[in-house]
């Protein structure tokens, strides 16, 4: 059976590239009905904490890898690793170094593997060091905790980030000497941002939740990392998970770095939005509006999926629900002063917006297609476009020059607000 794990260090939150990492492996675990394993690599006492551990748990959660059996962690296996490291001294292979052990590395050999992205890959003994397998404080190393720990999980497959791959022959080195069988590697290229760099807070949120927080929807950041270095061909770029499941090999990754890019991930957040089901969404921008306390105490839920369901075409994060929540729900908007000096400073705007209210107020229903109805009409009377009434309507009763239809809005709005958010400009 296919068994691989992710280990993450909680020393830190789960950033993009760990998150990306953790999904194939739970990828290639589900594809071939294998089992995905957590191992928590806690042997920095100092710097792993419980809130980082805590973190990175609830973002794997999120983004829907749920893992197989009990977390293990390795600051309660010490005995262990102590015990593999003894065998390597009583073999000749090892040596004391005061209370430290370390690992004799036999100079003029070349280390081999085969990795599943890569193909053969070879070093030389020349360009490695002896190696430290248990510290003078009694803590194992990361290459030989690595080693001991893929044995006794029963790790078929080890697939990390390329960062690893000077890691590789060491950990080799080490199987070899405890007579073990090599799990198979495949090491996945890193991410870079668009200048070709790794990726840094400067070239965007690298925490899982950063992303969460910016309304970014889980199902479309599974879909956008799944496809950072693999593609299921045909130019495919909207993949729901059971589907990314079915067609994932590790085998496909290619071997150059994924290029980041913010604006295709929000056009694919854009696309789930687009197409989520109507009472699910309204579920998911009602609790991201909750936890930004933007909404607080009773509100018409009825009304706010009228509204997810008129804006969220437009829409490409929970966040633009934001704005959108404030100019229906709250007395007072912001206007954009640029839309306001364009629209409604104009000689003419006043007068405009007076005949506006008052076809308004005149309107017997206040639906869409009674005040559409109304305004063709005024504008017909005063010998103008449309488009002469409907702009400056827009920025004075939502402060913005874009949003779902005008009539859509007024009837959302209602009489009474509409009216006096136009009063504020006669």
């Amino acid at each position: 059976m296919v068994r691989v794990r992710f280990a993450p260090s909680p020393t830190g939150y789960l950033h993009i590239g760990s998150a990306r990492t953790a999904l194939f492996n739970w990828l290639y675990a589900r594809h071939n009905k294998g089992e995905f394993i957590i191992r928590i690599e806690d042997t920095d006492k100092e710097r792993s904490k419980p809130e980082y551990l805590e973190e990175i748990l609830a973002s794997l959660k999120w983004l829907f890898m749920e893992w197989d059996g009990e977390l293990s962690y390795q600051s309660q296996r010490f005995e262990i690793y102590k015990k593999y490291a003894d065998t390597l001294v009583k073999k000749g292979l090892a040596y004391l170094d005061g209370p430290a052990i370390i690992f004799k590395v036999e100079k003029s050999k070349k280390v081999a593997f085969e990795d599943m992205i890569r193909g053969t890959v070879e070093f030389s003994t020349d360009e490695i060091k002896d190696q430290v397998l248990m510290k003078s404080d009694g803590t194992p190393t990361y290459n030989f905790a690595c080693v001991v720990d893929d044995h006794e999980m029963q790790i078929t497959h080890v697939i990390r980030g390329d960062d690893h791959i000077s890691n590789t022959p060491k950990q080799v080195m080490l199987y070899e000497a405890l007579g073990l069988e090599l799990p198979k590697f495949a090491h996945i290229p890193l991410i870079l941002s668009k200048d070709g760099g790794r990726m840094s807070k400067r070239h965007g949120a690298t925490s899982i939740f950063e992303y969460k927080n910016m309304g970014f929807l889980p199902e479309a950041l599974v879909n956008y990392l799944s496809l950072m270095g693999w593609a299921p061909g045909n130019d495919v770029e909207i993949l729901p998970l059971e589907e990314t499941i079915k067609l994932f090999d590790v085998k496909n990754v290619n071997k150059t770095g994924a290029i980041f890019d913010m604006d295709k991930l929000s056009w694919i957040n854009g696309q789930y939005i687009k197409t989520m089901e109507i009472n699910k969404l309204t579920e998911k921008v009602e609790s991201y509006l909750k936890d930004k306390n933007i909404i607080q105490g009773e509100y018409d839920r009825t009304k706010l999926a009228e509204i997810v369901k008129a804006y969220k075409e437009r829409m490409r994060t929970l966040d633009d629900f934001v704005s959108v929540y404030k100019y229906f729900f709250s007395e007072e908007i912001e206007y954009d002063e640029k839309a306001v000096e364009k629209h409604l400073k104009k000689p003419n705007s006043k007068d405009i917006i007076t005949k506006c209210k008052a076809a308004c107020e005149a309107d017997p229903k206040f639906d869409k297609a009674s005040l559409e109805e109304s305004y063709r009409k005024l504008a017909e009377e005063l010998k103008v476009k449309a488009a002469e009434l409907i702009h400056p309507t827009r920025v004075a009763i939502s402060g913005k020059t874009v949003g779902a239809g005008l009539f859509d809005m007024m009837e959302l709005l209602g009489r009474e607000k509409v009216l006096k958010r136009l009063a504020k400009f006669c």
